[in-house]
Formats: C-alpha cells, sequence, structure tokens
C-alpha cells in the first residue's frame, strides 16, 4: 500500500535534508516520487529550487549542474529560501484541521479508539435480564415550529413542547422497562442519537419561523441531551450513545459526501457531550466521521444511518420503497467489505415501522405542515424502543409516544374492549 506523504511532512524533510536521495528515504518512497511531489509544490506556488536534471527548473542550470542528480543542500539555500520554507511549513501545520484534531485538541476528547463497553457483547446472564434495551432518539428539529391552526388542530410544537415530550420520551422509557416487565433487570442501555437533531436553516421558511437562531438551539438542544443521558445511566447503570449526523443541521446550501459531519451542528453536539461525559465511566460514545456507525448488541449487529441517503416514494406503499431498496444497496456493500449488519436502523422518514431487518423512527416533532400540505398520513410523535436477547435477537419492539391528548385535540375515553352493535 502507498505511504500517505502530507504536505506539512514533506517540506519539513525537504527543508532539513535537502537532498531527493535522502528525503526519499526518510518518508519511505521513491526518488520519482519525491521530484513528483516537489513539482507539484511549485505548481501550488511554494518556493522549492532543485538542481536535479529531472526537475521543472533544469533549463535554468548549467549543463554541470544537470549531471548532478541531487538536490542543493537546505543549508546552501540563501536565508530568505530558508525562512520562506519555514513559513510555508508553519502554515501548512496550522491549517490542518482534520477530525481527529478538531476531536482531541479543540473540543479535549481522548485520543482512545472508542470500543462499544463489554457489557453490550457479554453474555450468561440469569433468566431475569431481558437484554439490552435501545431507545432510539432522532429527528427532534429542536428550535422548529409547528403551528396548530396550519394543520387542523391533529399538532402543535415549540421550544416549550419539545422540552416536555424530551423529559416525557425519557419516563416512559422507564416505566415501558420497569413496570411492564416486573423485576427484569438490564446491564445498561442502548441512547442511539440519528440525526436531524435540529431544524437548521437548510430551508427559507425554516430560517424565518425556527423559534430561535441555530447557536442558541444548540446549547438548548446539548443541555436536554445532557440531562437525558444522565437519567439513563442513573437509572440503568450504562448508557452507550452511537451517533450520526442528519441532513438538517448542515451548515451548507447542499448534504456533502466528503466531510458530511464536519459542516454539521448534529456532530458538533455529540462531540460537546462526548466532553461532558468524557469522566463518567458510565457513558461511552460512538461517534463516527462518516454517515454509518457499526456496531453490535450481543450477537446483533446493528447499523445506525440517518436515512436521507434514501430519496423517493412508491405510490401506496410510501416511503417503504425507497427504505427497501436503500437497505439492500447497502448490505450489498457491507457485506462485499466485511462488514455485513442484521438491523439498518434509521430516522429521516418520520414515521415509525419496526421490522425484523430495519427500524425505521417516529420524530420528536410529530406531524407538520409539509406533511399536512402533501397529504401524508398522520403520525403521532414517537420514539422507537426495543429490546435485544442475548440469544433471540429483538424480542420486544414498542412506540414511545411522547405527545398527549392536549397536543392532538383531545381523544374521548372508550372501554378496553368493545363490540360493535347492530343498527
Amino acid at each position: 500500500m502507498a505511504t500517505k506523504i502530507n504536505e506539512a511532512d514533506f517540506v519539513a524533510a525537504w527543508v532539513d535534508l535537502g537532498s531527493a536521495a535522502k528525503v526519499a528515504k526518510r518518508l519511505g518512497i521513491t526518488e520519482r516520487a519525491v521530484h513528483d511531489r516537489a513539482a507539484r509544490l511549485r505548481a501550488k506556488g511554494y518556493e522549492l529550487t532543485c538542481a536535479d536534471p529531472r526537475s521543472p527548473n533544469r533549463g535554468a542550470t548549467t549543463a554541470a549542474k544537470q549531471a548532478n542528480a541531487t538536490v542543493e543542500p537546505a543549508a546552501k539555500l540563501a536565508d530568505p529560501e530558508v525562512k520562506a520554507l519555514r513559513a510555508q511549513l508553519a502554515a501548512m501545520k496550522g491549517n490542518e484541521l482534520d477530525a481527529e484534531y478538531v476531536k482531541r485538541k479543540i473540543i479535549g476528547l481522548s485520543c482512545a479508539p472508542i470500543e462499544p463497553p463489554d457489557w453490550l457483547v457479554r453474555r450468561g446472564f440469569d433468566g431475569k435480564v431481558l437484554g439490552v434495551p435501545t431507545l432510539f432518539a432522532s429527528d427532534w428539529h429542536w428550535a422548529e415550529v409547528v403551528d396548530p391552526q396550519q394543520i387542523n388542530g391533529v399538532n402543535e410544537y415549540n421550544l416549550a413542547i419539545a422540552h416536555r415530550r424530551a423529559r416525557r420520551m425519557i419516563e416512559k422509557t422507564v416505566m415501558l422497562l420497569r413496570d411492564c416487565f416486573a423485576g427484569a433487570q438490564y446491564p445498561g442501555i442502548v441512547f442511539a442519537l440519528g440525526g436531524d437533531m435540529v431544524s437548521g436553516d437548510i430551508h427559507d421558511e425554516l430560517a424565518v419561523s425556527n423559534e430561535v437562531d441555530i447557536m442558541p438551539c444548540v446549547i438548548d438542544l446539548i443541555g436536554v441531551l445532557a440531562w437525558c443521558i444522565r437519567a439513563l445511566a442513573d437509572e440503568f447503570g450504562q448508557v452507550f450513545v452511537p451517533c450520526v449526523s442528519g441532513n438538517h443541521g448542515r451548515n451548507t446550501p447542499k448534504i456533502r459526501a466528503k466531510g458530511r459531519n464536519h459542516t454539521s451542528f448534529d456532530w458538533l453536539a455529540y462531540c460537546m457531550l462526548a466532553r461532558e461525559f468524557a469522566n463518567d465511566p458510565r457513558v461511552h460514545f460512538l461517534i463516527p466521521d462518516g454517515p454509518d456507525a457499526y456496531y453490535r448488541v450481543y450477537g446483533t449487529r446493528y447499523l445506525l444511518t440517518h436515512g436521507d441517503q434514501f430519496r423517493g416514494g412508491d405510490g401506496m406503499i410510501g416511503a417503504l420503497g425507497p427504505i427497501i431498496r436503500g437497505d439492500h444497496k447497502k448490505r450489498s456493500r457491507a457485506g462485499q467489505v466485511d462488514m455485513a449488519y442484521d438491523v439498518l436502523l434509521l430516522g429521516h422518514w418520520h414515521q415509525l415501522i419496526q421490522l425484523q431487518r430495519l427500524i425505521v423512527n417516529g420524530s420528536l416533532k410529530g406531524y407538520d405542515e409539509y406533511a399536512y400540505s402533501n397529504n401524508f398520513g398522520f403520525e403521532r410523535a414517537r420514539q422507537a424502543l426495543w429490546i435485544t436477547h442475548p440469544e433471540h435477537g429483538i424480542t420486544f419492539s414498542m412506540a414511545v409516544n411522547v405527545d398527549d391528548d392536549s397536543e392532538r385535540g383531545g381523544s374521548a375515553a372508550s372501554e378496553w374492549v368493545s363490540l360493535q352493535k347492530a343498527a
């Protein structure tokens, strides 16, 4: 495999050694590669002088110099040239802000690789352990406003309601896992964050109608998510938090394939949360730089993605068409690179679909003006919850409904079971 040499290392070797042969030996590449790299740097404006007959500057040298295949020693370069090279080298090092630098140096995360905690894959529990529950949180669209008057009063959403729904999500999750499964034990809980956590300003109408600007929105969201994680850790002991970014939190006109997460406020919020819990041994994060997160709960392999890669719709079956086609393509690609998965997790579509091979999440926001104007089916504000058993995989799947009757215009009480009466 070819060695990848960045520009800063190359220029540093050039300044220190001044010989193509020595530079090639230090960097572990061929002399031809040294000359090719030097030519590219000259084209970009770097002042690299060379007496080598293969260099682009050979026309300016004498025949005697052309016979010499070595680069002019750095010690013999004029002082201005040395200063210029060192200034260029310092500038390049200052501009190298890749994802690892941002996360490790600026945000202050540990440089140790993040591995799923042992309790996710450890077996041998007694019969009281139902498995590991997963609470899937996505599509919160923090700071978006849904006006009930524009959708016949079936839903309402703003920051105050968002705060209540986030708290209700945690409370109902605890109730479902503790009260509905009396005496059950859990080694911990997975709190998957699936993106579109903020509304963002990607559309003109959102930029105008959002309740607050993006920076106060992100700060408020981080505080709420930190409370959620801390509450889950207090209740279940251990929390594993895999995270992927969505398409709404970006600060670019179009979603990017390169550096997708580094233009996302979702990713920024995740990194700040990881720093918040850096000294809490109960909480572990998985924050990939790409769009997908792979992890395993016991023997069940999960792939978490946002779902904006799947586009279109198919008549009566709606979102299922593009989702199933997208799942098929992902499985094919994953199998080719030895990263096969059993269950695909995605949000984006704002409708809860829990199948054997894929789980599509609902939203905290609920039904909105866009869904209403496009005649999409009504969907309550809810998030997915399920349990992964050590031997049987996904056993219990539940919806965590986070809205209430007052937000949906009220509902009449009914008997627990009834028969249709004859006319």
